[in-house]
């Protein structure tokens, strides 16, 4: 192995760690941390290893602040994960009503993703 075979392995771990980290902040509603990193360069739209977007694990988690911070930084309301699902769909299904009214302030299509939010909302007696 060369010497230049190195940084590259620790770049590539330092990155998923990074990722499992911010994936950790979304989660939790650690918004202010969270932030912190986003105004530092974080993408915005960031994917966790799953393909969850912060934006998902955030309003599949119930975190509405943290919803509502990531929006107004332009995190898109539409990002489908790896299972084709989305942040509001994900909503609908833990029955975060206030956090799927943000997602359709937002601009959410209604109609995208597997389920759709459409289908989610009737599949879990949720109203939109």
């Amino acid at each position: 192995m060369s010497d230049n075979e190195h940084p590259v392995v620790a770049r590539e771990d330092l990155h998923q760690r990074a990722r499992a980290v911010m994936a950790d902040l979304a989660r939790d509603g650690n918004t202010n941390e969270l932030a912190d990193f986003i105004e530092h360069g974080l993408e915005v739209n960031a994917l966790d290893e799953a393909g969850n977007s912060l934006l998902m694990l955030a309003a599949y988690h119930g975190r509405l602040e943290t919803v509502r911070y990531l929006l107004s930084k332009g995190a898109d309301p539409d990002l489908c994960n790896a299972r084709g699902q989305t942040p509001i769909a994900g909503a609908l299904f833990k029955g975060e009503n206030e956090i799927v009214t943000a997602l359709k302030d937002a601009g959410a299509d209604l109609d995208l993703g597997t389920p759709t939010a459409r289908e989610a909302a009737t599949m879990f007696g949720q109203a939109l």
